[in-house]
């Protein structure tokens, strides 16, 4: 049961607000928070006096670490639709963030991750201070980078979505910003004044005056290698890639080979197709694609064996099924992707 208090909401200068309000739970997004944003966001649309939606959190950790992924375990091993509820629910909500026809700006200031990447990467404007973290951590889970991944990922310079997608590496501010997942970098310390300028003003010109440029990342000099391995056909195509580098790069090869290693070998066949095909999709499709994929990952077993290892039990020594990526056959994969008929996730027809 979620409290009222776990996300909060204000009208203020022009400015309608949402504050995330778990700091102890990293800000984790439960079902009736989704809910209760939805229904603000609706309220809001028609509202003269709003010109723009802000969305923070509170606390200086997390602006939200994702879904409430213990509750979604036990949903899911109870059998309970409560699970499959909230997924479609907070895809709903994705859609509606995406769409939204006011600026929509999410301050990242901390660790976004899952739900909380669900909830700002879609907005018009993503601001990111110097503590920010971002990442997409779903094939440790059992999972896929959902909330839109199929979407967004797809959309970053290169290879480098579908290198953040299975891997599930953080980004900092610079890297997020090359990325494209943010678009401005504002310090911390500078964040009080930006909402006081948003009063009156054009979010844009506000952001253009106050945003600073980071220290530089290191995407920039990892694109090179990124771009010649995760441009593979398939997911042992780039390992075989990663494995082979030598020199300067052999090394890099070998670690990132080595962290694919531990993920679930089912997540990550199927979250490269989910990264191909949503480069030729829109934003409403790639939900779909998404909403069809989760049906299927009720029924599998590695997101509950992942959350039982990670986050559970945490002895972080999930035993997947199948164990290997040569034992994920290709008809496993497309069962994930199989068209839900009747149960399709029903989206508005966007207007633009």
């Amino acid at each position: 049961m979620t409290n009222d208090d776990d996300v909060l909401f204000e009208v203020a200068g022009g400015t309608g607000l949402i504050c995330l309000n778990r700091p102890k739970a990293l800000n984790a997004l439960t079902h009736d928070m989704a809910l209760a944003i939805q229904s603000n966001l609706v309220d809001w649309v028609d509202r003269d006096d709003i010109e723009q939606i802000v969305i923070q959190a509170a606390g200086d950790k997390a602006f939200c670490a994702g879904g409430d992924v213990r509750r979604l375990y036990e949903q899911g091993k109870a059998r309970d639709t409560g699970f499959l509820e909230f997924y479609h629910d907070e895809y709903q909500l994705n859609t509606m963030i995406k769409r939204y026809p006011k600026p929509y700006v999410a301050i990242i200031d901390g660790i976004v991750m899952g739900g909380g990447v669900g909830v700002s990467v879609h907005g018009s404007h993503r601001v990111m201070t110097e503590f920010a973290t971002f990442a997409m951590p779903e094939t440790g889970i059992g999972l896929f980078p959902d909330v839109g991944g199929t979407y967004f990922l797809p959309r970053c310079p290169g290879e480098i979505g579908m290198y953040l997608g299975l891997t599930g590496a953080r980004l900092k501010v610079a890297d997020a910003l090359h990325a494209g997942i943010a678009t401005h970098f504002v310090p911390r310390t500078k964040l009080p004044g930006l909402l006081d300028k948003m009063t009156g003003n054009n979010v844009e010109d506000c952001l253009v005056e106050i945003a600073e440029k980071p220290e530089s990342g290191q995407l920039v000099e990892l694109a090179d290698w990124i771009n010649a391995t995760f441009n593979g056909s398939n997911v042992e195509e780039i390992i075989g890639k990663l494995e082979s580098l030598d020199g300067a790069a052999g090394e890099w090869g070998r670690k990132t080979a080595a962290i694919l290693a531990t993920k679930s070998p089912t997540s990550l066949k199927i979250t490269f197709r989910q990264i191909r095909e949503g480069a030729k999709l829109g934003f409403e499709d790639c939900m779909r694609v998404e909403y069809r994929m989760v049906n299927r990952i009720f029924s599998a077993p590695d997101f509950f064996e992942g959350t039982r290892a990670i986050i559970v039990d945490k002895d972080n020594a999930p035993k997947w099924q199948p164990g290997s990526l040569g034992a994920v056959s290709d008809g496993l994969v497309d069962e994930f992707f199989a068209n839900l008929g009747a149960d399709e996730l029903q989206l508005p027809v966007p207007a633009n």
